[in-house]
């Protein structure tokens, strides 16, 4: 009898202990998430980046946890993410390079299906910046001058395959603007060179910009979306400039490992989509420039497909490849 009740007790205790340990491995998430941005801190990136996952972590309780992979235009962030472990505590904020690099580097140890959209968070248009030294006052000066000599514009970009860099190549293709291509670890650099006289032009956020141009040290030649930021209403596009049909805007998006459950992507989707629904949230992301869009996975993968098709053919057109 002692056996036997020894042995239930046993069984008994075994299951207490078991079950806990079950439950606590089957929720998610159990631990930090790891937000990976694909480009240094301070830039525009990287701060869209820290407030969605600031505001899906406080309403959720989640913890979410950003880290900064920049260099080789997004692709060593790309990689890590499409090579972590498809169980949800890894997660990219991306811009487009997830969607372009496939196609602009001859090769990247990645493919766009290996990731599955979690979170299309939002757009914003970017700013064509050039010294005033240069002395163009429209982009149809800016394209005679670069014309004058070999290299006579030094175009400093955020980074190759960069929005910053990629806006600029369809200006070229549309234009026939011509630029010695200075790729920079970030927009910070590049603005601030641009600033220094060290190179010409960049292109930039719109938010970042602003205060630059108004104290005058950075001269504005249009913005590159289809219409204006509300945020910078008296300056032009790049079409209202005379460039008809130019449009690039830089986007930003919350994306997983292509083999995460289904149920952690749900899980994920809701809790970035409850945080986009908020009004303060809303308004700081206006406020730099940013218009939410808050679409879930459908409309994301869907996005992403379409971007990487566009920007294939943008990119075969303007003959542009990186190795």
């Amino acid at each position: 009898m002692k056996t036997r009740f020894k042995s239930l007790f046993t069984a008994l205790l075994a299951t207490a202990i078991v079950a806990p340990a079950a439950q606590a491995a089957g929720k998610y998430p159990s631990r930090p998430i790891r937000v990976v941005v694909m480009f240094p801190a301070g830039g525009s990136a990287d701060i869209v980046g820290r407030m969605v996952a600031q505001k899906a972590g406080d309403l959720s309780g989640f913890n979410f946890v950003v880290e900064n992979r920049p260099g080789a235009g997004g692709n060593l962030a790309l990689d890590a993410v499409a090579t972590a472990a498809p169980d949800g505590y890894t997660v990219v904020f991306a811009t487009p390079g997830i969607a372009i690099n496939p196609s602009l580097y001859a090769k990247v140890p990645y493919k766009l299906s290996d990731f599955k959209a979690i979170s299309l968070v939002g757009e914003a248009p970017l700013m064509l910046l050039a010294r005033p030294s240069l002395g163009a006052k429209s982009i149809e000066d800016l394209v005679k001058i670069s014309k004058k000599a070999p290299d006579a514009i030094r175009f400093g970009s955020s980074g190759n395959g960069s929005s910053s860099h990629l806006a600029a190549e369809v200006l070229r293709s549309m234009t026939g603007l011509q630029y010695l291509h200075v790729p920079y670890k970030g927009g910070g650099a590049a603005m601030t060179d641009v600033i220094g006289a060290q190179t010409d032009i960049t292109v930039q956020p719109i938010a970042e910009s602003l205060p630059f141009i108004r104290d005058k040290r950075l001269q504005a030649m249009g913005q590159t979306g289809r219409t204006r930021s509300p945020i910078a209403p008296d300056i032009p596009t790049i079409e209202e400039e005379g460039v008809k049909g130019y449009a690039s805007t830089t986007w930003y998006m919350v994306a997983a490992p292509a083999k995460v459950p289904q149920e952690v992507v749900d899980t994920l989707a809701r809790t970035f989509s409850e945080a986009l629904r908020q009004p303060d949230l809303r308004e700081k992301l206006q406020n730099i420039g940013v218009t939410t869009i808050n679409g879930g996975p459908a409309q994301g993968n869907e996005f992403l497909a379409s971007e990487a098709a566009r920007w294939e053919k943008l990119i075969q057109a303007a003959k542009i490849r990186l190795e």
